[in-house]
């Protein structure tokens, strides 16, 4: 009878594997996610719903999610572009601007708000152009929505860059010989290759956009009902030490974001 001899994988096996997966997420994601739950819970319904209802929040709710979904499909469609020109042309200085591409990466939320600002004010370097245009960015939702894109950006050119990177451009070549267009090889060809990072960057800009704070105090104005983002109620509840109330808003925004990036991720799935 041949004996047999097992053979040991580089990792621990499944048990030991799968006990350090559910520790690490447990103790760094689910239990956190499980206070904000408790204490929302923590007061009464009536007062909960008061809160997540009241006019204030809604038009948060309304701002926070479509600025979000706004700034991440102009960061899908620019931050593809800019992959494209990363992988596909050599030109001088294309190092740098690899590398500027991480910036928002690094750099402080506030100061890059306090930078979009400046900029965008009616007397800033790029707000005095686009001021007699009627064109208003600072302190208005658009000017919420240039700096989620701001910070969202980068997520989908590192998400689509090294798949552009390793396509096989004789596919390309081979479609352009047998007649395609340029617009019948990218919608057949490179769109599918690149559609599944595509969405995982557009997924990752707009989580990011969700949750943002720092940049887009200063740019938005935080004037009530027009330009105040969720996380700012959520500050403003936490310094007036209503915990169940901020706790409420971000019981939320939590479920709403899963739910958008489960469909998210769902889609992502079929379109492989």
């Amino acid at each position: 009878m041949p004996i047999s001899f097992s053979r040991r994988g580089i990792l621990p096996g499944f048990r030991p594997a799968l006990t350090y997966t559910v520790l690490y997420l447990s103790l760094i994601v689910l239990i956190p996610l499980s206070a904000i739950f408790l204490k929302s819970v923590s007061s009464s319904w009536e007062h909960m719903w008061k809160v997540i209802t009241s006019p204030a929040v809604v038009a948060s709710y309304r701002l926070s999610f479509g600025a979000s979904l706004a700034a991440g499909l102009v960061s899908a469609a620019v931050g593809f572009l800019v992959a494209w020109v990363l992988v596909r042309y050599e030109f001088p200085g294309r190092a740098l601007l690899d590398a500027l591409v991480d910036l928002p990466f690094a750099l402080p939320t506030a100061v890059a708000g306090i930078a979009l600002t400046s900029l965008y004010t009616e007397n800033g370097w790029l707000g005095r152009y686009l001021s007699p245009l009627g064109v208003k960015v600072a302190f208005t939702p658009l000017g919420v929505v240039v700096a989620l894109t701001f910070i969202g950006l980068p997520f989908v050119i590192r998400s689509v860059q090294p798949v552009l990177a390793d396509a096989d451009r004789e596919l390309e070549e081979a479609a352009s010989s047998l007649g395609a267009s340029r617009w019948q090889v990218f919608s057949r060809v490179i769109l599918p290759l690149v559609r599944p990072a595509l969405l995982t960057g557009f997924a990752l800009a707009f989580a990011r956009a969700l949750g943002e704070y720092g940049s887009v105090i200063f740019i938005s104005g935080n004037l009530p009902m027009r330009t105040q983002i969720t996380p700012l109620l959520i500050v403003t509840k936490l310094e007036e030490y209503d915990y169940a109330g901020a706790t409420a808003i971000a019981m939320v925004m939590l479920l709403a974001s899963f739910v958008l990036l489960l469909g998210i991720n769902i889609l992502q799935k079929h379109g492989n």
